[in-house]
């Protein structure tokens, strides 16, 4: 697999895909590229996401989890709560107004993390920021840790 390239304005982060969510990664990976807009979390702490409304996946817990690490984005396929993705650029404790949540973890940023505490603070302070993700093939492609 490639390497994901992860744009938010002049802020630039790479990442890999994650073992341990094969169906998780084959639905981002027909989402791609993909161009949204990306706001801070209103309920879960240091986190923005890309909220998708209405759209439901079909997919199974893989690798999930309430408290993503800096860095971590997870995919909630909806039910509960709207179906979104989440990038925690900080403490994170994955809820909505329903109550605590679980997402799968599918990819993790290995560059740009110096830039996530910027991230959130655009985020929650300037609002929605235009947000790119795409795959890219490139040295490291296919491996995954």
């Amino acid at each position: 697999m490639g390497i994901l390239v992860i744009t938010v304005g002049d802020l630039h982060f790479t990442g890999h895909w994650v073992d341990g969510a094969p169906r998780t990664t084959e639905a981002v990976r027909r989402l791609l590229p993909l161009e949204s807009r990306l706001i801070h979390v209103r309920w879960s702490g240091e986190g923005t996401w890309i909220p998708f409304g209405d759209q439901h996946l079909d997919l199974p817990p893989e690798n999930a989890t309430s408290h993503p690490a800096p860095g971590e984005l997870i995919v909630y396929p909806g039910g509960l709560s709207e179906c979104e993705i989440l990038l925690a650029y900080g403490s994170v404790d994955f809820s909505s107004k329903v109550g605590q949540l679980a997402g799968n973890h599918v990819i993790t940023l290995v560059t740009g993390l110096d830039q996530l505490r910027e991230l959130g603070r655009r985020c929650l302070w300037e609002g929605a920021q235009t947000i790119r993700i795409e795959e890219i093939d490139g040295p490291g492609a296919g491996t995954s840790t």
